[in-house]
């Protein structure tokens, strides 16, 4: 019996697919990287949890904080006590308006967290298609 969760369904060709949706779950780690990099789920390493809904909280703020604007998955980055987080947007919003979002992320983000954060965000015209389903 094969599982078949997370997988994208394949269509007539006409679905297109990011490159994080393309590939399969099984393939982290192989052909695509993790999108939560941290020292925790090592051997003998605490706080693999903790950092876990850290992750969460923090996606779901960026998504809440720029609604609709998201192109791809946010990938997360812990280096030592600083914060990475790296995003790609659409040009839907004003520049004016990009940098102030992401001052405040970046501000409220480290308060709550007592570590400095860092926001690096790429803007794309549209979402990039890898392949269509």
């Amino acid at each position: 019996m094969q599982n078949y969760a997370a997988r994208t369904r394949v269509a007539k060709g006409n679905k297109p697919v990011t490159y994080e949706r393309a590939m399969n779950p099984h393939h982290i780690g192989h052909r695509k990287g993790w999108l939560s990099q941290h020292p925790c789920n090592l051997k003998g390493e605490e706080g693999a949890a903790d950092r876990a809904m850290e992750d969460t909280f923090i996606r779901r703020f960026i998504f809440g904080t720029f609604h609709g604007c998201l192109a791809n998955e946010v990938v997360i980055k812990r280096r030592g006590n600083m914060v990475t987080v790296c995003a790609m947007m659409l040009q839907k919003l004003p520049p004016q308006k990009f940098y102030f979002l992401t001052g405040y992320t970046e501000s409220l983000l480290s308060h709550f967290y007592k570590c400095p954060f860092k926001l690096e965000i790429q803007t794309l015209p549209e979402k990039t298609v890898y392949k269509y389903v």
